[in-house]
């Protein structure tokens, strides 16, 4: 996986909505663009992630 700052980070529960979060990519951590990512969700709390198999990375700006 790799993402920029910027990018959205949107995480999806297995079992039910509870786990679904999303935020935006403030820091890479990781070489190459890859994990753990910095990410600042909307209640303004800063966590360090590092993305499973449910994690999707919308890019801020789409490819052309």
């Amino acid at each position: 996986m790799r993402a920029s700052i910027g990018d959205y980070v949107h995480t999806h529960g297995v079992a039910s909505s509870d786990g679904q979060h999303s935020g935006r990519i403030v820091e890479v951590k990781g070489a190459d663009n890859g994990p753990p990512y910095v990410v600042r969700f909307p209640d303004g709390e800063e966590r360090l992630i590092y993305p499973g198999p449910h994690t999707v990375v919308e890019p801020r700006f789409p490819a052309d």
